[in-house]
């Protein structure tokens, strides 16, 4: 919405338009003037009052003055409408029974936020790695890769780079020295450098990294022959030392952040089962809950 139409005087200036543009509606449903009623209701529909700050907080933000007013105009004719529809439906519907219903979703509204807090507070506790492992030793045949991982080297690099020929030749090396030389080398003259032999990762992040089409490498078993590719000014490199296609057993580290939502739900479930049966059997016992004949749940 313009910020003018927000300006307090401005607003005024609006209502007041609105009063006098649907003046033959509201006077149709308001009952006449009554003298106690706030200045600022724009309509009354029984004992319910229709504000202007309650249409400011609905007026959708960037409208024009003109498509303000109009929806304005609308939302007040539904509200009117909605209301006049409920006191009718009032004398031909079971109005206990929609208090009934009312007054059980709210319940169980209370109910369930009440539940989800406690459990909240119930799950803080950080689970120890040793039950994360046992859980993924015990479950592994259920973590399955749905894209390759793999760990290797990546770098991207200007094709005019003075040691580029070297790094060519270091980059699939997996001597300590090699490795040493090049990461001095790509901390010189590399654009990005990654070294992620002893770290998985997805190889979706270096498909939107490397200008090269991995539809080939996606579908295969085999772990893939290194990268050397130049494009507009820079080669690409990717060497790749370990491989898990698609449809492989995730490796633990991809695993245990799953583990662990897991795991939390299931204490989640446990802790609200145990809180239930803790709040009825107290319940039982100091006679909050009472059955004048029988116990209907044995």
């Amino acid at each position: 919405m313009p910020t003018d139409l927000l300006h307090p005087y401005k607003c005024r200036k609006t209502i007041a338009a609105l009063f006098f543009a649907t003046g033959i509606l509201l006077s149709g449903c308001s009952g006449g003037g009554d003298v106690s009623v706030p200045a600022d209701v724009l309509v009354t529909v029984g004992s319910e009052h229709l504000r202007a700050s309650d249409l400011r907080g609905v007026v959708p933000a960037g409208l024009s003055n003109a498509d303000s007013a109009a929806f304005a105009r609308s939302y007040i004719r539904a509200w009117i409408e909605t209301r006049l529809i409920a006191s009718k439906a009032a004398a031909m519907v079971d109005m206990d029974e929609i208090d009934r219903l009312t007054s059980d979703y709210r319940s169980e509204l209370i109910m369930s936020a009440y539940r989800r807090a406690m459990a909240t507070q119930a799950s803080d506790s950080p689970f120890a790695e040793d039950s994360i492992r046992a859980f993924y030793n015990s479950h592994e045949s259920e973590f399955r890769l749905e894209r390759p991982m793999l760990k290797g080297v990546y770098l991207k690099i200007p094709d005019d780079a003075p040691a580029l020929r070297q790094i060519r030749r270091w980059y699939k090396s997996e001597k300590e020295a090699d490795l040493d030389r090049l990461e001095k080398a790509a901390a010189a003259s590399a654009v990005h450098y990654d070294y992620f032999r002893d770290t998985w990762i997805d190889l979706q992040q270096l498909e939107t990294r490397i200008p090269y089409n991995f539809e080939a490498m996606i579908n295969t078993r085999e772990t893939p022959r290194p990268i050397d590719i130049t494009v507009d000014g820079f080669t690409y490199l990717l060497s790749v030392s370990d491989w898990l296609p698609a449809g492989a057993t995730m490796p633990y580290e991809a695993a245990a952040p799953l583990i662990r939502e897991r795991l939390l739900a299931l204490r989640r479930l446990d802790y609200d089962r145990r809180l239930r049966e803790s709040l009825f059997n107290t319940s039982i016992n100091d006679g909050t809950i009472t059955f004048p004949n029988s116990n209907p749940l044995k």
